[in-house]
């Protein structure tokens, strides 16, 4: 047995039997057992409840809504045509309203605080929280706001961002977001096509030490976009000047709006809509029900996460990122929300560490690529900082590599559970999760999610353990978007998951099923490479390349040669470092020694700067396009569009 397989048998954090015992997810298998029918027996094994979930998914669904008394109306039915992908429908005749199980604390806890990186705070209660709402909601509906109506937000990472979305789907209407730092042409592409009746937005905004000004920018996008009837502006960066036709916050709220009539709608009315990267094309407007989110957010938090009304959740996000939409979930389990905008790093890499000490964060949420970073910059919060309240860390955004397990365990914390889960805007949540009554393995995700069918299929369709192939879910699940906007056929949202394999949902992501039924993932489909026919992940590569001391990150991507394609790897490295022939051969037998000869890239390229979407992820497909000479179509979807110019033209690439 190898080092390799050694470490996979052995975990790097196991539940206590107390743990295990005061979980929600056991407090659920026995609310099952008792409730089931037929009965159902699964000893305290997650895997038995996981297969039952998907045996029996009406009755896991519906008895999940039984679980959460989830307010609202379940109807006759769970689930019609549940054999179909599209086209299964669940709880057709259910009614209910997101905001109003949002709001269903009305007490003197702390609902939400606030810090910005400028050292800003500010909280909220419960209490203040619904009476804040009802201001809101009261005057939307006094502008024309009604159910089904579009309101969008261009706006940081704050209290008032909540406060909107729950105004807004208090009165049935649809919420999308982005943050501020979008450009124009980036937020026309998206709200240019849901065409929202209120913009909420902001005078400016800080980030790593500077405040930006976005007046102008506001000024041209309330132009252009002519369905904004309503332009509300909240003074976040305390600016002097407004936008022409806006309103202030504080002038816009009804002082005298004491409750909320929430308006009941479907389980499958839309609540959210979410936009794709939009690095390949205009982004698509998916949309996320109502009934499906809720159900698939109080899951992952309380069941998943072991998240309760004592815990204080945070991850780090912008508006423009589902894990925004997913933090303020937490509200339906009372627990207090930590809010944060502004640079992770600013003004120190332990500015997070602080925060976690400062505000007693249980749950804490990151990237991968944070934690990355933190190692590369040699932080040890485990000799600087207490920690004591820190009892999760979950990861996402990238692949975690097996390295940064390592780092958390010898360098954060030992005693947490480091959660690394996937899903995605497609599915506003998660195919794979944390899990608080199982181990932690190094390197992989802890399992498949309640009631979502996850498999791996190899080419021919077929499903593989221990192997890498396509990441499936084989039956509907609620939270399915409910389609995509200005698509009346439905043909996009098909060919978006549908045709790869025939009524199973094809997720986009390269990944492995491991022998302890966890999860592996190894990067975006669409962007494995295949020298020589042989399939790689990019993952793959990258996890060799952060061994190397000299490199800060890497991007690796396929370049079509000689009836074949090879692999080309661009690296940044740090300040004052040049690649040379001795930097090449050691990354080189770096990545030989650690994976196989075939994923040794054929050329190594040195460049400043490595572009990446406004929520962090790099763009291996944009560059591909690019060392192939083809057009980059929407580069207002990346944070550094200027980044792609280096990949231009590279005379390296040609030989």
């Amino acid at each position: 047995m190898t080092k390799h397989e050694q470490a996979l048998l052995k975990p790097m954090w196991q539940p206590s039997a107390s743990q295990i015992e005061q979980a929600q997810m056991t407090a659920f298998m026995r609310f099952v057992e008792k409730n089931s029918s037929p009965p159902q027996s699964f000893n305290g094994s997650y895997e038995r409840l996981h297969a039952w979930s998907i045996s029996d998914k009406e009755n896991f669904w519906l008895l999940l809504w039984r679980y959460f008394e989830v307010i609202g109306n379940t109807g006759e039915r769970v689930l019609v045509d549940g054999n179909k992908m599209p086209g299964a429908e669940w709880f057709p005749g259910a009614t209910l309203n997101f905001a109003e199980n949002l709001l269903r604390y009305r007490d003197d806890r702390i609902a939400m605080v606030f810090n910005g990186e400028n050292g800003d705070r500010n909280e909220l209660t419960y209490a203040e929280l619904y009476q804040q709402v009802a201001a809101l909601a009261s005057r939307l509906k006094d502008v024309g706001v009604v159910a089904g109506d579009r309101v969008a937000g261009m706006l940081p990472n704050c209290i008032e961002t909540i406060i909107a979305m729950l105004a807004t789907t208090s009165l049935g209407a649809v919420w999308s977001s982005c943050s501020p730092d979008f450009g124009v042409q980036g937020v026309l592409d998206r709200f240019g096509q849901i065409m929202p009746k209120v913009l909420f937005t902001v005078d400016g905004y800080f980030y790593n030490g500077k405040t930006i000004d976005i007046s102008d920018k506001v000024n041209n996008i309330h132009r252009q976009i002519v369905s904004i009837e309503q332009l509300v502006v909240i003074p976040f960066a305390q600016l002097a000047d407004t936008a022409p036709g806006s309103q202030l916050w504080a002038d816009f709220l009804d002082p005298h709006a004491t409750t909320i009539e929430f308006v009941q709608r479907r389980f499958n009315d839309p609540l959210y809509i979410m936009f794709s990267s939009g690095t390949t094309g205009v982004p698509k407007c998916i949309v996320h029900g109502i009934g499906g989110t809720l159900l698939q957010h109080l899951k992952e938090h309380a069941l998943h996460t072991d998240l309760t009304r004592d815990d204080t959740l945070f991850f780090f996000t912008t508006c423009g990122w589902m894990m925004w939409n997913w933090l303020a979930s937490g509200l339906a389990i009372g627990a207090r929300l930590a809010l944060f905008d502004g640079s992770p790093f600013y003004p120190s890499p332990e500015a997070m560490f602080n925060l976690i000490d400062r505000e007693q964060i249980t749950v804490f949420g990151t990237s991968a690529k944070f934690l990355s970073a933190l190692e590369k910059a040699n932080v040890k919060p485990q000799k600087s900082h207490q920690l004591t309240t820190l009892r999760t860390i979950l990861t996402t955004g990238s692949v975690l590599t097996p390295e940064s397990f390592d780092y958390v365990y010898r360098d954060i914390k030992q005693d947490v559970c480091l959660s690394s889960i996937s899903g995605g805007t497609d599915i506003i949540s998660c195919f794979a999760l944390g899990n608080p009554i199982l181990p932690v393995y190094r390197g992989q995700l802890q399992s498949p999610g309640l009631g979502l069918a996850v498999n791996v299929y190899n080419e021919q369709g077929k499903a593989i353990l221990g192997e890498k192939g396509e990441l499936v879910c084989e039956r509907s699940f609620p939270c399915m978007p409910t389609g995509f906007w200005n698509d009346p056929t439905g043909s996009t949202y098909h060919s978006a998951y549908f045709e790869r394999f025939e009524n199973i949902w094809a997720h986009g992501d390269y990944a492995e099923i491991t022998p302890q039924h966890g999860i592996i993932i190894y990067g975006r489909s669409d962007t494995v490479l295949n020298p020589g026919g042989v399939r790689i992940g990019t993952a793959e590569i990258y996890r060799q390349v952060e061994k190397v001391e000299q490199v800060l990150e890497s991007i690796a991507v396929g370049q079509q040669w000689q009836d074949d394609e090879r692999v080309i790897l661009f690296v940044r490295l740090r300040e004052g470092i040049t690649l040379d022939n001795n930097l090449r051969d050691t990354i080189k037998k770096t990545i030989r020694a650690n994976a196989t000869p075939r994923h040794v890239p054929a050329i190594i390229v040195q460049v400043n700067d490595i572009p990446r979407t406004i929520s962090g992820k790099i763009v291996e497909l944009a560059v591909r396009q690019v060392i192939h000479g083809e057009i980059v179509k929407n580069t207002d979807a990346l944070a550094n569009p200027e980044a792609l110019a280096e990949f231009k033209n590279r005379s390296e690439l040609n030989s």
